[in-house]
């Protein structure tokens, strides 16, 4: 009945403990937040780039490797 116990108290105990530290990251985080706001217009973040669109030759050949993949795995199942 003594382990029993022992391991209830280490039970409890460890879970307080993660609780806590989640508790103290979710602050933490928040204020982080808040001051990397404030500091924002020092270095501001990049625009994305944007994407690049394909060209018609490599679009056709993309297409052809496409093709040519359906048709081996067509006659492979038969």
């Amino acid at each position: 009945m003594d382990i029993i116990l022992q391991g209830f108290a280490l039970l409890v105990s460890g879970m307080t403990i993660v609780y806590i530290f989640l508790w103290l990251l979710v602050i933490i985080m928040n204020r982080a937040t808040k001051l990397v706001s404030k500091f924002n217009h020092i270095l501001p973040d990049d625009e994305p780039k944007k994407k690049q669109r394909h060209s018609g030759a490599s679009h056709q050949k993309d297409n052809v490797a496409i093709a040519v993949a359906i048709a081996g795995a067509v006659a492979q199942a038969r």
